[in-house]
């Protein structure tokens, strides 16, 4: 069985709520929601969605490097907004991390977060096996076709064909 290790930080809600910014079990790492706060714990970017959303994503950077491990180990994020009207900002913020190795993703318009000023908190599941230890090369993105219309179905094979002679060419004159 593999032995489980926790990772915090000095963001005021964890020992309130009681719970790691990162945990580590095995291969799998789970990293809590986080938001955009700095160093000391205080909130950055009061009313800047793209800010928080950078902040937050630096966060979540910080606490896998902590552990050992990189961007490129996150299979999956969830964002939880307020305002989805502001998503393309989130959607930036994300690309920019996540650019060489998007992991699956999820959006959700929540009503609000814990303090009126956050407006995005992300958590991140990641895959710290060997068989990732290095962002793969992804290979080029290829929109998919629509399939083309069916084709009216042949004759049957059973029924003879008909066969018509070919036309007749009018003679040529010489």
């Amino acid at each position: 069985m593999s032995a489980i290790s926790r990772i915090s930080t000095n963001t005021p809600w964890e020992p309130i709520v009681g719970y790691s910014r990162l945990v580590r079990a095995g291969d799998m790492v789970a990293v809590s929601g986080t938001t955009a706060t700095d160093e000391r714990g205080m909130i950055v970017g009061a009313g800047q969605m793209y800010v928080q959303a950078r902040q937050a994503l630096a966060n979540i950077r910080t606490a896998l490097d902590r552990a050992g491990l990189a961007m490129h180990h996150v299979i999956r994020t969830r964002m939880f907004v307020t305002d989805m009207n502001r998503f393309a900002e989130v959607a930036r913020a994300h690309k920019e991390f996540f650019a060489d190795s998007p992991p699956a993703s999820t959006v959700v318009e929540v009503r609000r977060l814990a303090h009126p000023d956050m407006m995005i908190e992300i958590e991140a599941d990641g895959y710290a096996g060997a068989a990732n230890s290095q962002p793969a090369i992804a290979k080029p993105r290829v929109a998919m076709k629509p399939k083309a219309a069916a084709k009216p179905p042949k004759k049957s094979a059973n029924k003879p064909a008909s066969k018509k002679p070919p036309p007749k060419k009018p003679a040529r004159r010489k």
